[in-house]
């Protein structure tokens, strides 16, 4: 009974270093996060403040140009007063060479402030490349701690079913992790980049519809409400567009076969990919959960073909039945040896994965140079 007690207080202790080691990684990349966002406001900020001065600089050359054309000008006239100084009176003299010298004057003043101009914008240059740098940085560590954090609080017990080696479940765990830190690391960029921005323009624009209705009137007001609808317009379709690639809201508006069909479409249409699709059968509805496995086992497999295999042509076949729901992907690519295993690719491992999560049967038929043949059979029950 002591021993028992002593284990568990053990444990206990265990799991409160555990739970310190945590918190205290997730305070760290709160700090790291918030450095992040300071440096990339500081960064948009000195980016536009870099597009003001470019402006300067060149309105500034223009203006210098223009007064040496003046200051020779003006040389011009003083060299020949002073050369026929006799032709003139004292106070023509004078007025020459004053001119000549207040041009020589403005020249030198406008030539120093060019070049604080761009003393300056190189300083604001410089700091841009280190604020990247820090941004880059700071992106690349909090991924790691949300490895690390995942790692720590045992995310890596959902697929020790799956992988016999402890090793090779460690390596696959942590690249799933590693694959859904980047996707939300690219769904934060995609978001910033375009709608975030797009809402931020339009914030600003809005603000000038009251002056420009008190300036212009009416008509030039509905102009620029206009034109923002279509700035908004946009950055609909954009987010929608993000939507989908989360999840295709076609899978729950139309069913599994409609959304294959129009996916398909669309990626024949942006790689010029051949693809042929059939649907055998009778277009049934199928528990959420198993139309969106078999939507993305046929998406990573017609992905895969076009990014290795190296195809002319993918068909693409899919046959619902009242007990089981079969889908075929077949191209006629390079090929591979489906028994060979390569260092750091879990696509296959992933798709088995996905497909034994539903009970169901993944089969792959492949050789080099002679194409691939996937097949996953998953049994509908009740």
């Amino acid at each position: 009974m002591e021993r028992q007690t002593e284990e568990r207080s053990a444990t206990e202790q265990l799991d409160d270093i555990l739970n310190s080691m945590v918190e205290t990684v997730g305070q760290s990349k709160e700090e790291i996060f918030a450095i992040g966002e300071n440096s990339r406001t500081e960064y948009d900020r000195l980016k536009a403040e870099t597009t003001q001065l470019q402006s300067k600089v060149l309105s500034l050359l223009e203006k210098t140009e223009r007064m040496e054309h003046n200051s020779r000008f003006a040389r011009n006239r003083l060299a020949e007063v002073s050369k026929h100084v006799s032709n003139y009176s004292d106070l023509q003299v004078k007025e020459a060479y004053e001119i000549a010298n207040d041009y020589q004057v403005q020249l030198a003043v406008l030539r120093q402030e060019e070049k604080q101009l761009r003393e300056k914008k190189d300083n604001i240059e410089r700091r841009l490349m280190n604020l990247k740098g820090t941004l880059e940085k700071a992106e690349t560590i909090s991924a790691q701690i949300n490895v690390v954090i995942h790692y720590l609080t045992g995310d890596l017990q959902n697929i020790s079913d799956v992988v016999a080696d402890a090793r090779e479940m460690q390596k696959f765990g942590l690249k799933i992790i590693e694959a859904q830190e980047e996707e939300r690391k690219r769904l934060s960029r995609e978001i910033h980049d375009g709608p975030a921005q797009t809402m931020a323009h339009v914030m600003l624009r809005s603000e000038l519809v009251e002056r420009i209705y008190n300036e212009d009137g009416i008509e030039a007001a509905l102009a620029e409400i206009k034109s923002l609808r279509g700035v908004v317009k946009s950055s609909l379709a954009e987010v929608r567009r993000i939507i989908y690639d989360l999840r295709p809201m076609a899978l729950d508006d139309l069913g599994l076969v409609p959304t294959i069909s129009k996916y398909l479409k669309n990626f024949q249409e942006q790689t010029g990919l051949n693809i042929s699709f059939r649907n055998i059968g009778r277009e049934i509805r199928l528990p959420s959960e198993m139309e969106v496995a078999i939507f993305r086992f046929i998406q990573e497999s017609v992905q895969n073909a076009y990014k290795h295999a190296d195809p002319k042509e993918v068909k693409v076949k899919i046959e619902l039945e009242p007990t089981q729901a079969l889908a075929v992907i077949k191209d006629d690519g390079k090929g591979f040896n489906p028994e060979e295993k390569k260092e750091g690719s879990f696509g296959l491992m992933g798709m088995r994965e996905r497909v034994n999560m539903l009970d169901g049967q993944l089969t792959i038929t492949s050789k080099p140079g002679d194409g691939t043949l996937i097949m996953v059979q998953i049994p509908i029950t009740g």
